[in-house]
């Protein structure tokens, strides 16, 4: 059997352990290779005493040690960066970013890609941006007339999914969070949770939960953002993460209909 591989793609450092860290570790230990490209470094995203900043460039480096420690907990095979800033995402040159992430696809050659959803979740711009650069990137390492950085041959993805938070996930969580909106703008944006009948896959990482639990808890820096979830005990922490692994299934050349899928390599093994 071909080796199966994942990509996921994400805006910061955190978004892979708090989204679907119970996924990744789940495929990790099946012998899935799962990769990570992240746009950023966090380097604006300090939640602890504003005379604390240690100002980007620290913080990033900071960051970028929490997530490669979280990467060796959930076991992936490969971390790279984009190379952008935290909050200017959505301002990066389309032609330059897609061209980034075209020329990862071809190197990974992934059948299955994962990103954010049309809305970011819960509507961060950054969130947006890389979701928007994959899609095209897709399309164009697909294309033998297109031409990556690094000039590599092309890759067809076989499915694309969504990481997406489902209503009954979102209100779980939601007292804990506090106030979870937050202004862009001139506009409040906030989580917008998916229907349950709109998700398109389930996966049961339950088993896995206590390794995301142990790679959310390496983003320190970040646990501020949990709020009252960060405190608690990694058993009940553990119960909670095991309502994720919801995903929509954006396309698939291999599989289809609308009965719920329970692995994202449905189709391909």
């Amino acid at each position: 059997m071909t080796q199966l591989k994942l990509l996921a793609l994400f805006a910061h450092p955190d978004d892979e352990s708090m989204g679907m860290g119970g996924t990744l570790a789940k495929y990790s230990a099946e012998g899935v290779e799962t990769h990570l490209v992240c746009a950023s470094r966090g380097e604006v995203g300090w939640f602890g005493p504003e005379g604390q900043y240690p100002g980007p460039e620290r913080l990033g480096k900071l960051r970028e040690a929490e997530l490669r420690s979280a990467v060796e907990e959930l076991r992936m095979t490969s971390l790279s960066f984009l190379g952008y800033t935290d909050g200017q995402v959505d301002r990066a040159d389309p032609r330059e970013a897609t061209g980034r992430i075209v020329s990862h696809i071809r190197r990974i050659q992934p059948q299955v890609v994962v990103t954010f959803p049309h809305d970011g979740n819960y509507g961060h711009p950054d969130h947006i941006a890389i979701g928007q650069f994959t899609n095209a990137a897709i399309v164009c390492a697909a294309d033998a007339a297109y031409k990556d950085p690094e000039n590599l041959p092309p890759h067809r993805v076989s499915k694309l999914y969504y990481m997406v938070d489902g209503e009954d996930f979102v209100n779980l969580i939601a007292p804990f969070m506090g106030d979870m909106t937050f202004p862009v703008d001139g506009q409040l944006r906030g989580e917008s949770p998916w229907k349950e009948w709109m998700i398109t896959t389930r996966i049961d990482m339950a088993e896995h939960c206590h390794a995301a639990w142990r790679a959310i808890q390496c983003h320190k820096s970040q646990l501020p953002t949990l709020g009252a979830l960060a405190e608690m005990h990694e058993d009940a922490a553990v119960a909670v993460l095991a309502m994720q692994g919801t995903f929509f299934r954006a396309f698939s050349s291999v599989n289809g209909g609308r009965k719920v899928e329970t692995d994202i390599f449905e189709g391909l093994r």
